[in-house]
Formats: structure tokens, C-alpha cells, sequence
């Protein structure tokens, strides 16, 4: 049990510090409210999940050539992000009562968390030493996956929820809205592009 509870603290500090997942979620959080912030953050989540299957699965030799086929689709992914960011930076005011939320911020954030070779050689390093092969239960991987997944889901909500209520306060300053959300959009996309093996 201290394995989860040290997963969890790991996982929550990890959460924390903000990366191109969070980025998108704050970014689709303060141009559509909260709900689509928050479906942002289980698409996130979801992509996180097929990445940590195949580190379950134990495919290192698929999860290396993964890294190395997933480059170019990352950088399609960064050229789509800096896109959007610089459209939104450049529309013009609009009233926060009319904007519906995107439909396809949950497959569009899949997408962006499932193609960071990044996030996926960070698992792949990180969850194994959370599993303890004759802890029980709680050692189990599966276990850990969970505890992994629910910590980064809960933790990315938190970023919708704040990023949704900085919205309401920005309701005023549809200009300024605009600028900050282009400007999250295009520092989620670099944060893309600068992401390592």
C-alpha cells in the first residue's frame, strides 16, 4: 500500500507542473468553460491509458520504435497546435454566452497526449518501480496503472476547473481571452516540439 501512496504523491507533483497536455486543457478550459476543459482531460487521460498499456503489456521493443515512428505525427500534431493557437490569437472579440464547446476536443486531446514519446518513455521509466511483484493486490500492475491514471485525471480536472474559472473573470476582455488562449495553444505545440526521448 505505501507503493500506491507514493505513486500517488509522484503522480500529483507530476500533474503539477504544466506540459502540453496541461496547456490544452487550460487552453480549451478558458475558450469553452469548464465542461470542455474537463472532457479534455479524459481525452488526455485516455491517450495516457493506450500509452501505458503497452508498458503494461511489457512491448519495450514496440514502445522504442513507437518513440521513433511517432515523430513525424508529433510534429504534425505541433504544426496543428501553433495552427490553432495562432487563429484563436487573431479572432476577433466574441461573447462567451455564444461559444459552444468544440466537438472534438476529446479526440484531439487523445491524440496530443498518445503522440509524446515524452509522456510515453516517462511511464515506461516511471510506473515499474510502483510495482511490487509479490505486494498483492496493490503491487499489481493493473493496480498501479489505476491509481496512476485516476491521479492524472483528477489532477488535469483541477487545471479545467481553475482555467474554467479564470474564463468567467476574462468574460470582459474577449480580446484579451483570445491572446491567452492562442498563446496556450501555441506554448502547448512547443512543448510538443520540445519534448524528448
Amino acid at each position: 500500500m505505501a507503493n500506491l501512496i507514493a505513486l500517488a504523491v509522484a503522480t500529483a507533483i507530476l500533474v503539477a507542473i504544466p506540459g502540453p497536455n496541461v496547456a490544452l486543457i487550460v487552453a480549451n478550459s478558458i475558450r469553452h468553460g469548464f465542461r470542455a476543459g474537463a472532457t479534455t482531460a479524459l481525452g488526455v487521460t485516455f491517450g495516457n491509458a493506450i500509452q501505458l498499456l503497452l508498458v503494461v503489456l511489457g512491448m519495450a521493443a514496440v514502445i522504442q520504435f513507437a518513440a521513433d515512428a511517432l515523430s513525424w505525427i508529433r510534429w504534425a500534431g505541433v504544426a496543428y497546435l501553433v495552427y490553432l493557437g495562432i487563429r484563436t490569437w487573431n479572432e476577433p472579440a466574441d461573447d462567451l454566452g455564444l461559444i459552444r464547446a468544440a466537438p472534438a476536443v476529446f479526440w484531439r486531446a487523445v491524440l496530443i497526449a498518445a503522440i509524446n514519446p515524452k509522456t510515453l518513455l516517462f511511464i515506461a521509466a516511471f510506473l515499474p518501480q510502483f510495482v511490487v511483484v509479490d505486494g498483492g493486490p496493490a503491487g499489481q500492475p493493473a493496480t498501479v496503472a489505476a491509481v496512476f491514471l485516476a491521479v492524472l485525471l483528477a489532477g488535469d480536472v483541477v487545471w479545467a476547473a481553475s482555467a474554467g474559472s479564470a474564463r468567467r473573470l476574462l468574460g470582459r476582455y474577449s480580446a484579451a481571452r483570445n491572446r491567452i488562449t492562442g498563446g496556450f495553444l501555441v506554448a502547448a505545440g512547443i512543448g510538443l516540439a520540445l519534448a524528448r526521448r
